[in-house]
């Protein structure tokens, strides 16, 4: 069975189970950034819940012209105020660098990527450039960061000043 068709038996599930509509603007006025890496259960780790917060995710949870993009839409359209970063340990932008990456890249498809993966080797310090980054937006209306590491080995997350 293909994982598609495994999703799409789980939403029949989930449909069964579905709490109904709810609004537009996320309830608790948090927007999360956050990696794509498959080992963070945002909603449970954050203890949010369907309807709480926006969540953008993308590899490494870095902040891009995308990314600021989704903030300034879920801050002027939809009122969200915070914005919780979170990075993680092990992540697989530490396995290599930006000018490695983009070599694999085009050896594999004759394609060189325009965009930097945005590699880093420390989370805490990637965590600080997506603060700083964030801060630095003129496009946002509140700076009101956290920024976070989660620890893939242990599920604990732990703040970064």
């Amino acid at each position: 069975m293909a994982e598609y068709e495994r999703m799409l038996a789980a939403n029949e599930e989930w449909a069964q189970r579905f709490p109904g509509e709810l609004p537009v603007a996320p309830a608790r006025k948090v927007a999360v950034v956050a990696c794509m890496d498959s080992r963070m259960p945002l909603f449970p780790l954050l203890g949010l819940a369907v309807g709480d917060a926006h969540v953008i995710r993308n590899a490494g949870g870095v902040v891009t012209d995308d990314t600021i993009r989704s903030l300034t839409i879920s801050q002027h359209l939809l009122g969200t105020r915070e914005i919780v970063l979170v990075h993680h340990t092990d992540c697989g932008l530490q396995k290599t660098d930006d000018a490695a990456f983009a070599d694999l890249v085009e050896q594999a498809t004759g394609a060189r990527p325009p965009w930097p993966a945005r590699t880093f080797t420390d989370p805490d310090d990637d965590v600080r450039e997506s603060i700083r980054l964030l801060r630095e937006s003129p496009f946002l209306l509140s700076k009101d960061v956290c920024g976070t590491v989660y620890d893939v080995a242990t599920g604990q997350l732990r703040r970064v000043d």
